[in-house]
């Protein structure tokens, strides 16, 4: 049976050493209920840091990891110095503020932060390693391990790995001010899988790795490393069943009668956050001020309570934090405040759930409006505890939450008097319009709980990969070639080597004039075509006049515009395939010049047997838009003149049907013994005709990410080349 090995930044238990004794008790917390039933579930093992240990004894140590073992936990230890770096440093001080959009909290002189960071994840990373076992499932959570997925891969490239992230992925113009954006994007997307609360994430995600990666935006599945990465929405929950349960126990109703009854008969606003920058507490507050203001008559009638439990408190900017709401509360309550009883009754503490509960119980209207948050579980806790159907819940827009929580009252937390004026509303709701909102509310928190969260995105895991290809079919490659291939072919008595240009030997260039092979390649070309018995070919869809410009002085042969032109040595003619008519090309010419002027960045290349649209350099998300438009503004003109559109890497080519790179084979092969051996390298759908015309034999090699025929791959043009130098030696 395979295991579930989840891994999060803390295990879901906290250690507790008092006068020599040594406890090891449950955590509470959203990822730690959301996950506890798939962890006992699937038997499998929880890998994170326990907690400072030391300043126990090595008797206790050992106590606590036996403890821990018992519990299928396995601890990642991590010293005072890397919890600073990694966890307060970087995770906190860098990804925290810059997923939440608060820019102006964000510490971007974070080299040493970051390093230490890197380490921590590669820690993390050898603890699975250590542990698993092959068809083991790896579940790696949060914006603390998003490195973790793309390591656990190099070290082991078959294990089945998702990876979730809890807070919001922010919009690509805010993502990509992080100095390690490609890092980041890289490491996550080592998951088969890969996770958010909402699809507005996802998005974000899905057109930041298409700006800083350059991969083609697909919101369903990323083609990355010859894999296909699964990108999903599953908005996290809570364990209804628990919160209906303490809802309904008599200690809890009677402590949310005894809160009631303390009001006086006041009606009771309740917000519970953790004393977060991202919670909205201050805006909160100026729109409780607002309101007290506009609506004196209703001062008297009308209790607010905040909970704010304690986060952080070793971090100076959440002390400050502190220092700020408590001020705003004390200045409110100076100016509203009578000798009876004030307004805000703050609680800077943390409270049992028993405790919470009541405190749902009894408040009249709930309020969670945090500046931006990944989903928020508060308000889902609060509708699944108001069992009676009463109850108003007045939610930010810019909580994850919202997405599902449509009935709730919707509110921009930054804008004060619609706060204010939503409080208003709140309170005055008739109990007939309660009822059906929270009614509609519970049922989709009740049928979306913690359980079919974490269900739907196993199942997903599970299936990711898909089924196996039929024979000869586009697929995942194999890995690099391994040595004693490259050996074998060393040493054959005779050797063709057929090469793709661009993407292939040198780097995809946003402008095709810039991606000129410079004196290194020239160099290694030359050595590889003075090998015996070698035939070196680069087969290209560019025009005859770059190959002959840049390459035409070595002893190769060249194929311009997909093999269309031939020339077999330097100082020989270039020879056409057929003859061509070309009438067609002025018309195909006017419908991409009207898409490049739609397309800012985009341009046409004109061939001389071919045209096409070059869309690297535009916006990712309008140019994805646009090419799924130009098949349709062309259908007509490629029946007409038996053309066909062949779609490269972020681009668009219009070419004679028939003409493609596989032609050439057969001549290639003639002019070689049956003996040779054949390698062939390429990056992309020109590339797999080519691939297709090769006899079984032929070592076909696929450049870069993406499904392909070939049957190995390597990630990029630097490991081509090396490959080619190893050929050599």
């Amino acid at each position: 049976m395979s295991r579930l090995l989840i891994v999060s930044n803390r295990l879901p238990v906290t250690v507790h050493a008092d006068q020599g004794d040594v406890s090891v008790v449950p955590s509470a917390g959203g990822l730690v209920t959301a996950l506890r039933g798939p962890h006992e579930r699937h038997g499998g093992l929880w890998l994170g840091w326990p907690g400072d240990l030391a300043r126990l004894t090595e008797e206790q140590r050992r106590d606590v990891e036996d403890r821990l073992e018992q519990l299928g936990a396995v601890p990642v230890h991590l010293t005072s110095a890397e919890v600073s770096r990694y966890y307060d440093g970087f995770s906190n001080g860098v990804l925290w503020p810059l997923f939440h959009y608060l820019v102006e909290k964000l510490h971007l002189d974070a080299r040493h932060n970051w390093e230490s960071y890197r380490e921590v994840n590669e820690r993390f990373a050898e603890a699975i390693v250590a542990r698993y076992r092959p068809g083991d499932r790896v579940w790696i959570h949060d914006y603390q391990l998003t490195l973790v997925p793309a390591m656990l891969r190099r070290r082991i490239p078959d294990a089945r790995i998702g990876f979730f992230l809890h807070i919001p992925f922010p919009a690509a113009e805010v993502f990509r001010i992080l100095p390690w954006r490609e890092q980041v994007l890289r490491g996550m997307l080592g998951a088969d899988v890969v996770g958010f609360h909402t699809t507005a994430y996802r998005y974000h995600f899905v057109y930041s790795a298409a700006r800083v990666l350059g991969l083609d935006p697909d919101l369903e599945t990323l083609a990355y490393e010859g894999r296909r990465v699964r990108l999903g929405a599953y908005p996290v929950s809570i364990d209804v069943d628990e919160f209906v349960r303490l809802a309904r126990d008599e200690e809890v109703r009677a402590e949310a009668r005894r809160i009631r009854e303390s009001a006086r008969g006041r009606k009771i606003v309740l917000g519970v956050d953790r004393l977060d920058y991202t919670k909205g507490i201050p805006r909160r507050m100026l729109a409780i001020e607002r309101f007290l203001e506009r609506e004196p008559e209703l001062r008297s009638k009308v209790r607010f309570i905040q909970l704010a439990v304690p986060t952080r408190e070793n971090v100076d900017a959440y002390a400050e934090f502190r220092r700020v709401v408590n001020e705003l509360v004390g200045r409110i309550n100076g100016s509203y405040g009578t000798l009876d009883d004030v307004p805000i009754h703050f609680l800077h503490r943390s409270m049992p759930m028993a405790g919470v509960v009541a405190l749902y119980l009894a408040a009249d209207v709930m309020m969670v409006t945090p500046l931006r948050d990944g989903m928020n579980l508060v308000c889902k806790e609060y509708v699944a505890s108001r069992i009676d159907d009463t109850g108003a819940l007045v939610l930010s827009e810019f909580a994850g939450a919202a997405a599902e929580l449509i009935e709730a009252l919707l509110v921009n937390p930054h804008d004060i008097d619609a706060v204010a004026s939503t409080i208003q509303r709140a309170l005055v709701m008739s109990p007939s319009e309660q009822r059906v909102r929270m009614q509609a509310l519970r049922r989709r928190v009740v049928t979306h709980d913690a359980h079919r969260w974490s269900h739907r995105f196993l199942n997903d895991l599970e299936r990711a990969g898909g089924v196996p290809p039929a024979v000869g079919a586009a697929r995942r490659p194999e890995g690099a070639p391994q040595g004693s291939t490259i050996a074998s072919a060393r040493s054959a008595p005779s050797l063709i080597v057929m090469l793709d240009y661009d993407g292939t030997l040198v780097p995809l260039e946003a402008m095709p004039e810039l991606a000129q092979p410079g004196e290194a390649l020239v160099t290694e070309l030359r050595e590889l075509a003075a090998r015996p018995r070698t035939q070196v070919h680069v087969v290209s869809g560019r025009p005859r006049e770059d190959l002959e410009r840049w390459l035409g002085e070595l002893p190769i042969s060249l194929h311009a515009e997909h093999g269309f032109f031939s020339r077999a040595a330097p100082g020989e003619p270039w020879v056409a395939l057929r003859e061509a008519a070309l009438d067609w090309k002025p018309r195909v010419r006017d419908v991409l010049q009207g898409f490049v002027d739609r397309t800012a960045g985009s341009f046409i290349e004109e061939k001389m047997v071919s045209i096409a649209w070059h869309y690297r350099a535009a916006d990712p998300e309008l140019a994805s838009q646009t090419a799924r438009e130009v098949p349709l503004e062309l259908g007509e003109a490629l029946r007409e003149h038996d053309l066909e559109l062949i779609a490269g890497r972020k681009v668009l080519e219009v070419r004679l049907r028939g003409v493609n790179k596989g032609v050439i084979v057969p001549r290639v092969l003639a002019t070689m013994g049956p003996d040779a051996v054949v390698i062939a390298l390429g990056d992309d759908r020109t590339d797999e005709d080519l691939f297709a015309a090769l006899p079984p034999t032929a070592l076909t090699i696929h450049v870069g990410g993406g499904e392909s025929s070939a049957a190995f791959q390597l990630p990029d043009p630097a490991s081509a080349r090396r490959l080619l130098r190893a050929l050599v030696a």
